[in-house]
């Protein structure tokens, strides 16, 4: 499997993405500002959690952002029933998008497992390779600080 390098590369970030633009579409033209708001911020939730933790840089962090998405997800499918119930969505546009918030739900809970048992701790735990070339440029120019820094 290749090391994602990316978060835009995540399934569950795209999917949360697709989610959060059908909401927008569908909800464009409601009345309603609190609802429509709420679950708006909700969507937009997911997708900006799964980003964050992911440049946060630590497998523990990360985790604890993904949680807070998943837990985002289950406030979007809660707000659908609002809007269902208002009549501001029909049963088949409620369906369609309960069920892209319950993969959303699906996709980053089984993501959260494969980082869990994952042996990577992030990127702040990560060794850097020291650059040969600054290292060797250093070395001729500022022998004392040479062996200050890399001896």
């Amino acid at each position: 499997m290749a090391t994602i390098q990316k978060f835009e590369d995540l399934v569950c970030w795209k999917k949360s993405r697709e989610l959060t633009r059908e909401i927008y579409g569908v909800l464009k033209n409601c009345s309603d500002n609190g609802l429509k708001d709420q679950i708006q911020r909700a969507s937009v939730s997911i997708l900006s959690n799964i980003a964050e933790g992911f440049e946060r840089g630590t497998k523990q962090e990360f985790l604890n952002y993904l949680f807070i998405a998943k837990g985002s997800a289950g406030e979007v499918r809660a707000q659908l029933y609002v809007a269902l119930d208002a009549g501001y969505l029909n049963i088949e546009k409620f369906k369609y998008l309960n069920g892209l918030a319950e993969e959303c739900s699906r996709l980053i809970q089984s993501f959260s497992e494969k980082v869990k048992s994952s042996e990577r701790q992030g990127l702040q735990f990560k060794k850097i390779e020291k650059l040969d070339l600054i290292e060797e440029m250093i070395k001729e120019k500022s022998p004392e600080i040479y062996k200050k820094f890399y001896s």
